[in-house]
């Protein structure tokens, strides 16, 4: 017998949820920073490369998809469009083909070709354009063609996870940290796509009565910045050249007021971090981590010299093997960025202090 569209969504939702229950939480690292940790001051990442689809935007998807399924906005035979830069694609491309839907993902001909290797492999077609401001209207017009759904991941993700629990991101921190020498941090640094994971972050430790700040590390040329200073919406900017972070507009889903401090971060210094930490932890980590690890770093110099003790979170966004022909590839960072080697000099600096 044909399910009707309500019992097509029931099996939706379970088929995600069957998906979650199967999946082990990501794990907490200690990073080995001796010097530091002698003072007082521990710093952790969160690892998210370690979910089915090897990032961060891993729980994006699940919740995009289960808000829009239990909106009515996902039916059996909807389309759905995504504009993305490449992650967040990769996870949606992977809950799209469980779910038995077709997929589009709306992206600058920039994203790494790991990245559409990835979505591919999962049934998806990716749709190709020369500028990120144009990934926005470009979606919408192809959910529009096809008669699908828009997931406008810049839009929903701030309020498609619930931020009060329910095995959010936040949640998951604070249980890992509780058996840590300063189990509520005094510092979570965080990059910004969309927005949904500071604000996620911020309203939790709110509601926990958590005395934790909230840090976004944000890439050169992205506007979320400029935004935090003055409060104006209709402000834009050249656009971020960190894969993945940092955004040439406002978007819906960054609540500025949920963000303790922004550190702007130049491109090659989110390179040379990204180096720095992928020797420190024997593996390859990706530039948006890079990112969060200066950060993380500039929060730490200024403890120490304070002589405030505490612990610093952030996050491990995604591996490194996807960046091995670009951001780890000397050749291309010296074309792409410039010299690197002042940038190395400074954050080898700063990770020996």
């Amino acid at each position: 017998m044909q399910q009707t569209p309500t019992s097509w969504q029931g099996t939706a939702i379970r088929r995600i949820e069957a998906d979650y229950h199967r999946s082990a939480d990501t794990h907490l690292i200690p990073l080995p920073l001796p010097t530091l940790a002698a003072q007082g001051i521990d710093l952790y990442l969160k690892d998210e490369s370690t979910h089915p689809t090897g990032s961060l935007k891993h729980r994006l998807a699940r919740s995009l998809f289960l808000y829009a399924l239990c909106n009515g906005w996902v039916r059996e035979d909807t389309t759905i469009v995504e504009a993305s830069s490449g992650s967040t694609a990769v996870s949606e491309a992977y809950f799209a083909r469980l779910l038995g839907l077709p997929f589009i993902a709306v992206m600058p001909r920039s994203t790494s070709p790991e990245k559409v290797t990835q979505i591919a492999f999962y049934g998806a077609r990716c749709h190709f354009v020369d500028h990120a401001s144009q990934v926005y209207e470009e979606a919408r017009a192809l959910a529009e063609q096809t008669g699908g759904h828009y997931m406008d991941q810049f839009t929903y993700a701030e309020r498609a996870t619930d931020w009060r629990g329910n095995n959010n991101i936040a949640e998951s921190m604070f249980q890992q940290m509780a058996r840590e020498r300063h189990p509520v941090p005094a510092w979570i640094v965080v990059g910004a796509g969309t927005g949904g994971t500071s604000a996620t972050i911020g309203r939790y430790v709110r509601f926990r009565c958590h005395d934790t700040q909230v840090c976004v590390a944000d890439p050169e040329g992205s506007v979320f910045s400029a935004y935090h200073r003055t409060g104006d919406p209709t402000m834009t900017a050249a656009g971020s050249r960190i894969e993945g972070i940092g955004r040439p507009r406002v978007e819906p889903s960054f609540i500025r007021t949920l963000v303790d401090r922004m550190i702007e971060v130049p491109n090659l210094d989110s390179v040379a971090a990204m180096h720095a930490l992928s020797a420190l932890l024997g593996r390859k980590v990706g530039p948006s981590t890079g990112t969060n690890f200066v950060g993380m770093l500039a929060i730490a110099r200024e403890m120490r010299a304070a002589g405030r003790q505490g612990s610093i979170l952030s996050l491990l966004c995604d591996a490194g093997e996807r960046y091995l022909p670009s951001y780890h590839d000397a050749a291309w960072v010296q074309n792409a960025f410039g010299d690197i080697g002042p940038s190395q000099q400074r954050i080898d600096a700063l990770v020996a202090e």
